[in-house]
């Protein structure tokens, strides 16, 4: 006779529910056999190179690795499996193939799990606690590689903007404490062109400015830092958020919005205000983002809407720049500034 199937023995289904991680059907066995296999990167390597290439040039990950990897990239995501790969210390195992890879798509990938975990208040507090974890993030700033860069960004986003009070403090701290976190994102800022990238450091550096006006006031403070391969070196924090900007006009709205606030911060501490007047390159780029980009004399109202938010960040720079126009160090011509001046009403008037 047809009939369905038997179900499967009591002690069968216990098995499966002992396999499972908390309330989620992924299984135990399953990552903890791609965790060994991670694990070997630091003894037999699972990344294979071309024949070709030198032994210290870069690696790359095999098909399967890779995607087992991305798998547990993606469970990471789940609360009780973040909470699983912390209890067995897989944070540990990630941080040691970070510090000996020499494959992108690798520390790319075991950057962006610890992104993941970082994503719950408790583990977020445990990973934060790991200063060895802390410097080798920090550190990761200076990579090379853009995709390792971009979640690494956002891995430190979720840090000082997601987690308890407590430990956004603590990276602010490490960040105003380690001379090369700025001058690594500041040469991602004037050098890169890689949209994504750009607006990441952007949000990162509008938050730690946003939160710690001190690590703000550290930072555009003319003084030496470190620069990969360079010794010692001034870094103008201004200058590099203009060059962003520019970048960023014609392919990201949102991204030039982010860096129209980062100045906007700046405007609020005298140390900013000083930079902006030694020189009016920030006024003639706002200008030009204002007159030529937008603010069009056959701009319907709800256009001018639609750019509302970079319009409100660049009047307000502009506002700041205009009050303490006396101290400017070349004043320009000033019919132009009255002509902006009038444009500025007639489009708040809209």
């Amino acid at each position: 006779l047809d009939r369905n199937p038997s179900p499967p023995p009591a002690n069968e289904e216990a098995g499966e529910d002992a396999d499972a991680i908390g309330d989620t059907v992924y299984s135990k066995h399953w990552l903890f056999s791609t965790l060994t296999r991670l694990i070997q990167v630091m003894v037999t390597p699972m990344i294979t190179k071309h024949a070709e290439e030198a032994s210290e040039g870069p690696m790359d990950l095999s098909n399967d690795d890779e995607e087992d990897l991305c798998k547990v990239w993606d469970m990471a995501m789940d609360k009780d499996v973040a909470g699983f790969l912390q209890e067995f210390r897989a944070t540990d195992i990630l941080l040691g193939v970070i510090a000996k890879s020499r494959c992108p798509r690798l520390t790319e990938i075991c950057v962006g799990i610890l992104g993941n975990i970082a994503c719950f208040p408790e583990t977020c507090l445990t990973l934060s606690q790991n200063e060895e974890l802390g410097e080798v993030l920090l550190l990761l700033l200076g990579d090379t590689d853009p995709p390792t860069l971009l979640e690494t960004c956002r891995y430190l986003l979720l840090l000082t903007c997601v987690s308890q009070k407590d430990v956004c403090s603590l990276w602010l701290e490490r960040m105003q404490q380690q001379p090369s976190v700025c001058s690594n994102l500041c040469f991602i800022m004037r050098s890169s062109t890689n949209t994504d990238l750009l607006e990441k450091v952007g949000e990162l550096v509008d938050k730690a400015f946003d939160l710690d006006e001190g690590l703000m006031r550290s930072w555009v403070t003319p003084k030496s830092h470190p620069e990969a391969g360079n010794g010692e070196s001034c870094v103008d924090v201004a200058s590099c958020l203009l060059e962003a900007g520019k970048q960023l006009r014609s392919e990201s709205p949102n991204g030039l919005e982010i860096y129209l606030h980062i100045l906007q911060l700046l405007t609020t501490i005298t140390e900013g205000i000083q930079i902006f007047c030694k020189t009016n390159t920030i006024w003639n780029f706002l200008c030009e983002v204002v007159c030529e980009g937008l603010c069009q004399t056959d701009d319907l109202p709800v256009v001018l809407q639609e750019q509302r938010g970079i319009l409100v960040q660049a009047f307000a720079v502009l506002q700041a720049l205009y009050k303490c126009q006396d101290q400017w160090s070349s004043k320009g011509d000033t019919s132009e500034l009255t002509a902006f001046t009038e444009k500025v009403i007639s489009c708040k008037q809209l």
